[in-house]
């Protein structure tokens, strides 16, 4: 236990004086004293042998092999440190572009919801021809709460705007009804305060409100004692009693700071026919979706024949929460993520190709190693580890990549947008991708590690020694890197193709007819306050002295308003019908919105037929209505609309309306829908206390929106002013144009990578053909071959490739377009000017590359080339 471990010097000494014996006794056997000592020798057997055997018997062989071929493959790196660097970079960006892809797909499709037992959350609507998310009404769903066996609990959900009242101002704040269990339903607990209790939720509960944690932090200074303070909401006092937690957040309220219970109904809320609340559940155990779907839709067609409802073919929606909060953005980062898998794919051909290059310039030190005695095994286990520490470091600084890369897309969402995308929170790196960048570290040394291999089980060891470094390109190097090139070069071409179908459907969605002129447009949001603004009078002049002020601003050519701008969403509809015509039910949803006279000529939308709304045209005259021409070609076909009269069924005053004019189609829906038939109203018969306006100026629009916010205030302090943006702006920032512009710039990056690295394999196949062949293109030259001869001999060899590429490339571009068809806007999968421009933005950058290369053959000196051989 105590004795002292020989060193691997004792143990040489001790060998060397076993020898110098042994020579000894042969010595004075009569053997001469050189010959003693050879046979002595021969005798014990190699000493090199017996001293690495006592040096490794105390150790891990394999571990011990291991780190010296790592340090080999540091030693060869440093003395060619350009490979190294190039193959860790060229890693480090296709795993960095995947990793952080990879992060947001996991958050937002991999991780689950941010409740308690969210496998078990459901999405609870009504369906119909017109959506199959269609709103519930209030009536329906107390009867769907007290009727379903599924759900444990069923709630309901709405959106909401409140002029939130401080001491200094009047500032418009969003806000969120639901339904009394809501939260309990989710499994959120309030951090501070308590929950809303049972009586809060029925009509004519108390007001009494829950922060969000932005509003507590931001509003209320984070203080512990705001539970019991009141604020003060549409000049209404609500009891603050409690603050929702930091991490919680519920996509479709965005970022909705006050949460009321649903415990005031406007008259059209308490109508069966009036659908504006959204559902949430929870399934009771055992309980699948389609069985709770069969029963919702059966208490639906149930309520329909007992209340008498007409008109629509009622139905359930039961879907998973997540499948809701997540679906639009699901395809986007699916195409995401395959381009960036094809970019990661590429990257690691591309430093395959490296492998393979060194592999050939090191064919004379895998020979003499060989010669000495290792075996073929020997030598992939060196290749082996070289692979997995290459794969290693560039994982390592692909990490980096990736945390930089999360950043800077989280970065580019837009603050609107990210509000709805709640899991922006979980990107990073966690346990879910870091077993994704260990999976394709892995995927990569197995690829680096099979390039040399497969050239070492088909190489001869001894043509190293004879053939040396120089010579003609190898059979395998012809076959082998030429196909590496081709895979780089279709890859490519894949990603320009999806780049381009992406970049085209983007310029496709901004440049689509709107029906209206968006430049040179000041647009602000206003809410006015019920308890001020309570009379037709006082709202109709409050328009019209909002109207006046503004138009009288300099540079201010005309200001208008609405109850919705256009290119926000198909909303806010109504169900008509048309007196003196018999009715059988039809589905008749149009878009409603509520215009000021000057409004559309703001806009500059066109005036088809009649006329369009006058001062006069206010709730003390018959009702009148405009409306687009989709609606008048769908409902009056071949007729003349003027005239004509259409009624609503929401209970309003008046309720049937007279057609007065008719203009062109203008977009009020997301810019990659078809336009809605839309009937606009008179906003002084409607009287609206939110509203937009907007301001056509012969200035810069952007200018002008703090003057119009200053003007606002000057008119009343009380009213509520946001969202002042120019109209140019909501469009670029509308959803549809988000998402695609956010797609198409990313897939555009990844292809830009992908023809870049695919061009540089390209470049250094041909160049390395070139210096290869040296030697025969020396001896064409000297038998007269001339200089362009020479370049059409490389060109050609690069144009084969190219093209080989590119058909392969093409082929799958199209079957992989197909997937991303629901992304794409007004151009189809096979668009033939996108694969055009491909072919040639390839085809060019690929003989650009490869002119270098045919330069430096051609001027080739004849005998200095054979001299060198």
């Amino acid at each position: 236990m105590f004795k002292r471990r020989r060193s691997t010097k004792d143990f040489a000494e001790e060998i060397k004086a076993h020898l110098e014996l042994e020579a000894d006794e042969l010595h004075a056997e009569g053997l001469s004293q050189e010959e003693a000592h050879r046979k002595a020798r021969v005798e014990f057997g190699n000493v090199r042998v017996a001293e690495e055997r006592f040096r490794l018997k105390n150790q891990v062989v394999w571990f011990h092999n291991l780190l010296g071929d790592g340090k080999f493959a540091i030693r060869q790196w440093t003395r060619n440190p350009g490979f190294a660097a190039t193959a860790i970079v060229v890693l480090a960006l296709g795993i960095g572009v995947s990793v952080a892809i990879f992060a947001f797909v996991d958050a937002a499709l991999l991780e689950p919801l941010p409740y308690a037992d969210p496998s078990h959350l459901m999405s609870v609507n009504e369906s119909s021809v017109e959506s199959p998310r269609w709103p519930l009404s209030y009536p329906d769903y107390l009867d769907w709460q007290r009727l379903n066996k599924s759900f444990r609990s069923l709630d309901i959900y709405s959106g909401r705007g409140f002029l939130l009242r401080t001491h200094s101002n009047v500032e418009p704040v969003r806000g969120e009804r639901v339904s009394g269990s809501f939260f309990q339903t989710l499994g959120v607990h309030p951090m501070l305060g308590r929950d809303f209790y049972p009586g809060e939720n029925r009509p004519g509960g108390p007001n009494v409100v829950l922060l969000s944690y932005g509003a507590w932090l931001h509003r209320f200074d984070a203080r512990r004692d705001v539970v019991g303070q009141a604020v003060d909401l549409d000049d209404q006092a609500f009891t603050i009693i409690g603050v929702l937690p930091r991490a919680f957040s519920f996509a479709p309220s965005a970022n909705a700071e006050f949460w009321v219970p649903v415990n005031t109904l406007s008259p059209h809320e308490q109508s069966r026919t009036f659908y504006n609340f959204f559902g949430i559940g929870r399934l009771r155990d055992g309980r699948t979706i389609p069985a709770a779907q069969a029963e919702l839709t059966a208490l639906a067609k149930q309520l329909q024949r007992q209340y008498g409802i007409t008109g629509r073919d009622l139905s359930a929606s039961v879907l998973p929460l997540s499948e809701v909060l997540v679906g639009e953005v699901r395809p986007i980062l699916l195409t995401l993520l395959g381009g960036a898998g094809l970019l990661l794919l590429i990257a690691c051909v591309n430093v395959a190709s490296l492998v393979l290059v060194r592999s050939e310039s090191r064919r004379r030190e895998i020979a003499v190693r060989g010669a000495l005695g290792a075996t073929r095994a020997r030598l992939l286990r060196q290749f082996v580890t070289e692979a997995f520490l290459l794969a290693a470091l560039g994982s390592a600084a692909g990490l980096m990549v990736a945390g930089g890369l999360m950043k800077l897309l989280a970065r580019m969402v837009p603050k609107d947008m990210a509000s709805s995308m709640p899991f922006l929170e979980g990107v990073g790196l966690n346990a879910h991708t870091a077993a994704f960048t260990a999976a394709i570290a892995l995927l990569a040394a197995l690829l680096l590690a099979a390039t040399p291999a497969l050239r070492l089980s088909l190489q001869k060891i001894r043509e190293g020694l004879s053939d040396g470094d120089l010579g003609s390109a190898g059979l395998f190097w012809r076959r082998l890197g030429a196909n590496l090139v081709v895979v780089e070069l279709a890859i490519a071409v894949v990603l320009l193709a999806g780049a381009g179908l992406l970049g085209r459907s983007l310029y496709r969605l901004l440049h689509v007819p709107l029906g209206f002129d968006p430049s040179h447009l000041a647009t602000v949001r206003v809410m006015a306050p019920g308890t001020v603004y309570q009379s037709e009078a006082q709202t109709t002049g409050l328009y019209r002295e909002i109207e006046h002020r503004v138009s009288s601003l300099p540079g201010v050519e005309s200001a208008g308003m609405t109850s919705m701008l256009p290119v926000e969403c198909n909303c806010n509809t109504d169900r008509i019908q048309f007196p003196g015509r018999p009715y059988h039910g039809e589905h008749n949803y149009v878009d409603e919105r509520h215009v000021s006279p000057e409004y559309l000529r703001t806009l500059k939308v066109s005036l088809l037929r009649g006329r369009v709304f006058t001062e006069t045209d206010d709730a003390s005259r018959p009702g009148v209505t405009v409306i687009n021409q989709a609606l008048a070609q769908k409902y009056f076909p071949g007729q003349d609309p003027i005239g004509q009269r259409i009624a609503d069924d929401e209970g309003g005053l008046p309720t049937v309306w007279e057609i007065v004019g008719v203009v062109d189609d203008m977009r009020e829906g997301p810019l990659d829908v078809d336009t809605w038939p839309t009937e606009y109203f008179p906003i002084n018969q409607t009287q609206d206390h939110s509203f937009s306006l907007a301001v056509r100026t012969a200035q810069d629009p952007a200018g002008l929106l703090p003057i119009l916010v200053s003007t606002l205030h000057q008119i009343d302090s009380s009213l509520g002013v946001s969202d002042e943006a120019t109209m140019n702006g909501r469009i670029d920032a509308t959803q549809a144009a988000l998402l695609h512009r956010f797609s198409a710039w990313l897939l555009g990056g990844f292809a830009f990578m992908a023809l870049l690295l695919g061009v540089v394999g390209l470049y250094g196949v041909i160049a390395y053909s070139v210096s290869r062949r040296t030697r025969e293109i020396g001896v064409r030259m000297a038998l007269g071959a001339r200089r362009g001869s020479v370049y059409g001999l490389v060109l050609r060899q690069a144009g084969w490739l190219t093209a080989a590429g590119l058909a392969i490339g093409l082929a799958c571009s199209v079957g992989s377009s197909m997937l991303i068809r629901n992304l794409l806007f007004g151009v189809k999968v096979w668009d033939a000017v996108t694969l055009g421009c491909v072919s040639v933005l390839l085809g060019l950058a690929s003989m650009a590359a490869s002119f270098l290369p045919a330069r430096r053959a051609a001027a080739v000196n004849p005998m200095e080339a054979l001299r060198v051989e």
